[in-house]
């Protein structure tokens, strides 16, 4: 392998190839890489210096091709302008994820019954919309927290 990308450092598109040609040769240039996701030399460079945003279905073939679920997330979030508001997960290790889910599970016990104590009288008042933004908050972190988990497997469980 030649040396470690310059110009498009920090690019995730690019970090996610570099990454992936410990595992596959071809993919540490990018004549290999454009040959094995099947798109233009020049447009794949695009992509990775940033001045073009890829296609969905090149994220898709270099999610997989790279084993990098994670550019599909960091996609959504930032260049699908429908996905702008779901949270963006990173790829973390089991571990850590295990604790944050053990942690989330805690909270949710007590967003399940503040949610019973809102939604009772079946209204939902002006002091109790507070309450019901935490329990919101409560389960987008379990959301991203499943997300992460998700990743995590599609990496490291094939």
């Amino acid at each position: 392998m030649g040396k470690h990308i310059t110009k498009a450092a920090g690019n995730v598109f690019a970090e996610a190839r570099y990454h992936a040609a410990a595992f596959n040769d071809r993919l540490f240039s990018r004549e290999g890489a454009s040959e094995e996701l099947g798109i233009d030399r020049s447009r794949l460079a695009r992509i990775e210096l940033g001045s073009k945003n890829p296609f969905p279905d090149e994220v898709l073939m270099m999610s997989d091709i790279y084993s990098a679920p994670e550019l599909k997330n960091y996609y959504c979030k930032h260049m699908c302008p429908l996905g702008k508001d779901f949270p963006e997960v990173k790829a973390e290790g089991l571990d850590r994820i295990s604790v944050k889910a053990l942690s989330s599970f805690r909270k949710i016990s007590a967003a399940k019954e503040l949610l019973l104590d809102i939604t009772e009288d079946g209204i939902i008042t002006e002091d109790e919309k507070g309450d019901l933004t935490k329990v919101i908050e409560t389960l987008d972190e379990v959301s991203k927290i499943a997300q992460s988990l998700r990743i995590w497997a599609e990496k490291n469980l094939e």
